[in-house]
């Protein structure tokens, strides 16, 4: 399955290969010098590049490594310590210590299973380096801050273009391959709507190449024309159809979707309101991190503004 995703088809192999700042790239070479992978807690948005650079880490230091998903596998800690323990008591193929990623760990509980992977890190020292992937590090227990090296992938404002650039390239190229038509004006609208979530790109690129030609059908994106009439339902308390219009545009990113509702609503409301409001959505765009499905949780938000806020006449 996975080599059909473009996402995993084209994902970088090599640390030089992968979209990020140089000065972040350079910190993943300097420990293929060392030959020594440390323990690592990699933070940053989602698509930014984390788990590729920790795979490529891995790769160029012929480590052996595992991937275990923090949202689905990494919940129940008894399936975590075996799939760990199985994997750290095989021999290992090289002179590597083994690796275990440990993807979206932000998703693990803080109360039970993070606390216990810190027993995992010293356990499993003599032959285990663990890397933990994660969007909000905040969300990552003081213990295992202190027991890894922790990286941030911010991007700084100067390094923008560059990188917008060098995806740019990698989607056009990655279009040829594919034998997709692409409009490169299309593609650099995209990847400034999406980025850094890269990944997101290729996602919406495979989606929509189906058809062998990407053209401005791909940037449907919502105009505040058609945001009206979701206010105008929540204004009128028309749950079904405010049900209804969420999820005939839940393909779109629900972050912009939660921008594009503060920004409506701002001269919507009653001043009175507008406090409510604002907590609201910032609670329920907070919770989207987390949430399993993100349609349910923006509907709940909006749900919540119909129920406590109070809109102007007219």
């Amino acid at each position: 399955m996975n080599e059909f995703l473009y996402v995993e088809k084209y994902r970088p192999q090599t640390i030089e290969d992968t979209i990020l700042p140089e000065q972040l790239k350079e910190t993943f070479k300097d420990f293929v010098e060392l030959g020594e992978i440390p323990n690592l807690l990699l933070c940053g948005s989602a698509g930014v590049g984390k788990t590729t650079i920790a795979k490529a880490l891995c790769n160029e230091l012929n480590a052996d490594f595992i991937v275990i998903n923090g949202s689905d596998e990494g919940r129940l800690i008894d399936t975590l310590r075996t799939k760990i323990k199985n994997f750290a008591s095989t021999v290992s193929l090289s002179s590597s210590a083994k690796v275990v990623i440990l993807d979206e760990a932000d998703y693990i509980s803080a109360d039970s299973v993070q606390p216990a992977l810190r027993n995992f890190i010293e356990e499993f020292s003599s032959n285990c380096r663990f890397i933990f992937t994660c969007n909000y590090k905040n969300r990552i227990i003081p213990p295992l801050h202190s027991r890894t090296t922790v990286i941030d992938f911010s991007i700084k404002p100067k390094d923008k273009p560059v990188l917008a650039q060098q995806m740019l390239s990698r989607c056009k190229h990655i279009c040829e391959l594919e034998n997709i038509k692409a409009d490169e004006r299309v593609l650099a609208e995209l990847i400034m709507k999406f980025f850094p979530d890269f990944r997101r790109c290729l996602n919406e690129i495979q989606r929509y190449g189906v058809s062998g030609e990407i053209d401005s059908g791909l940037l449907s994106t919502l105009s505040e024309e058609k945001l009206t009439p979701l206010i105008n339902m929540i204004k009128d308390k028309n749950w079904s159809g405010m049900r209804k219009w969420v999820g005939e545009n839940s393909d779109n990113d629900f972050n912009t979707l939660y921008r594009k509702v503060f920004n409506s609503l701002e001269v919507k409301l009653e001043p009175s309101s507008i406090p409510a409001a604002v907590l609201i959505i910032a609670d329920y765009q907070y919770k989207s991190a987390f949430a399993m499905d993100s349609e349910i949780n923006f509907t709940a938000c909006l749900t919540e503004i119909m129920s406590e806020c109070k809109f102007k006449n007219g």
